[in-house]
């Protein structure tokens, strides 16, 4: 992208003027990167100085969850408020309905120019082909979900080198370089063009590392450098048994002892690499002077398991799935150094922030406002947070889908299938090795559970369906056109604009 070309978007984005002292938002996440993998978080071998920087600096949500822990469900999540089962998001490779009232929405609402920038996996509705422009390509419109302003996005690749992303037309661009430095320096020069301007911005900055592919090639060599001879070691809860309620995508390599911690090494050197950029938008925020009136946000959509429970990937209940990073920073707004333990998931991260920014929260919205627990304020939040898993990764395959609620002291999760139940204690068990469910001293906690979970799902008007059962009912060509809530989709109005922007059509995909 060019000076003119950013300029051009810059103007044309223009949106009515913001009320006075309202801040500047930030929001930058990984793929992929679990909590246990950051200095901050203790993890010795994480080369990680500017994420542990910004987590002394403001606001570490250390009991962060992704409550759906899988690429496009946590997005949705994201952007609308609500959990899996109101999104209709069961799998990877959907497309999620406009019809909610979405983060990007009241951003634009409010005056803030906005800027898209990198991963956004709500819009292809094909398993596969990611690189068809019919796939990679959001057009202009009710699809971006109310990001109006600056554009430069795909649906979903992890190839970070020659990576593709489109802005307003199908025209299809590369990232010069390793595809995280070039989107943080779009990044930075939105900031300081903003900045420069006074008007105030709201930046998603979605890396696609550490996803795999984890190979030496789809790293910078100066990061591969520092990984390729360390030893790193697997987690006391590696298994080379697989879990037998593991989809596709959970499934141990051949030799997993040998192979896993080879692609460990390329993760931890893609992880240094996104941490660097972290400091180039850290420094670029002080040189703007915006730093001061900036919430600046780093987290992750959800973990890697890396043999952990004998499962790879990502779409579970345990620990190393579900913890992410989750730092806020508003200096002079928010003390250093605070920590909360609050159960802080993906729905109440838009309510949150929107609070933080004095901005309205969506009525729909189902997440908590923990904005007094950022501000290191306390008071009264939810005791137990409900995990959802609808399906496998992306294919409309049954038998993996459970449930889950996690509390302060415990997990609990139950499998669909044949109700196998699972009980952890986080403080005694936090590699959770002992499943305590057949243990009759901690019946009363069973029990407690159960019915805190059933009680949770009614809320949610989530009957615990088959994974078929959603894409019987609640998809028509991996459309999502119902959810719980009952939210529709105008696939009318799809039409019209996949025959504007995509003249030869768009194949139906495979169920």
């Amino acid at each position: 992208m060019n000076r003119r070309e950013f300029l051009g978007t810059a103007a044309a984005a223009a949106a009515p003027a913001p009320q006075p002292g309202k801040p500047n938002l930030v929001y930058v996440f990984a793929d992929q990167l679990g909590y246990q993998r950051c200095g901050y978080a203790g993890d010795e071998y994480a080369r990680t100085p500017n994420i542990d920087r910004l987590a002394a600096q403001g606001c570490n949500l250390r009991q962060a969850i992704s409550n759906t822990p899988v690429c496009a469900p946590y997005r949705a999540s994201l952007m609308t408020g609500k959990c899996q089962s109101s999104t209709g998001m069961v799998i990877n490779e959907l497309r999620l309905s406009p019809e909610h009232e979405c983060f990007g929405h009241v951003l634009t609402r409010s005056g803030y120019q906005t800027a898209y920038i990198g991963k956004w996996h709500l819009w292809a509705n094909q398993w596969g082909g990611h690189d068809l422009p019919r796939n990679g390509f959001v057009p202009p419109g009710p699809y971006r979900l109310g990001f109006d302003g600056l554009w430069a996005a795909y649906n979903f690749s992890h190839n970070y080198y020659g990576a593709p992303y489109y802005r307003d037309t199908l025209e299809r661009h590369t990232w010069k370089d390793y595809e995280p430095d070039s989107q943080t320096t779009l990044a930075i020069d939105f900031i300081r063009q903003t900045a420069k301007a006074g008007r105030p911005f709201a930046v998603f900055l979605s890396w696609g590392p550490p996803h795999d592919p984890w190979t030496w090639n789809n790293v910078p060599p100066q990061y591969a450098a520092l990984y390729r001879q360390v030893h790193l070691p697997l987690r006391p809860n590696f298994s080379e048994q697989q879990d037998p309620y593991g989809d596709a995508w959970a499934q141990l390599p051949e030799n997993p002892r040998l192979v896993i911690p080879e692609r460990m090494r390329v993760y931890y050197a893609q992880t240094a690499s996104i941490d660097y950029n972290l400091g180039r938008l850290m420094d670029a925020l002080d040189e703007a002077g915006a730093s001061n009136h900036t919430i600046l946000v780093f987290t992750s959509d959800h973990g890697e398991m890396f043999g952990s429970h004998g499962r790879m990937g990502k779409y579970n209940f345990y620990e190393e799935a579900i913890r992410v990073p989750f730092l806020v920073r508003w200096p002079g707004k928010i003390p250093a150094k605070t920590v909360s333990e609050a159960l802080f998931g993906a729905p109440d991260i838009m309510p949150t922030l929107l609070s933080l920014m004095g901005l309205p929260v969506p009525r729909a919205a189902e997440g908590y406002d923990f904005s007094r627990h950022v501000l290191g304020q306390g008071g009264a939040a939810p005791g137990a947070a409900l995990l959802q898993g609808m399906g496998t990764t992306a294919a409309w395959r049954d038998g993996t889908e459970w449930r889950a609620v996690r509390s302060h002291e415990y997990t609990y999760a139950v499998y669909r299938r044949d109700r196998y139940e699972l009980l952890f204690h986080h403080r005694q068990d936090p590699y959770q090795l002992v499943n305590l469910a057949g243990d009759r001293s901690h019946a009363a906690a069973l029990k407690h559970h159960r019915e805190k979970l059933a009680a949770m799902l009614k809320e949610r008007n989530d009957n615990f369906e088959s994974c078929t059962w959603y894409r019987d009912h609640w998809t028509r060509e991996r459309n999502i056109i119902d959810t719980a809530t009952g939210v529709k989709h105008d696939l009318a109005k799809l039409d019209r604009i996949v025959r504007r922007y995509f003249p030869e059509g768009i194949p139906a995909p495979d169920r």
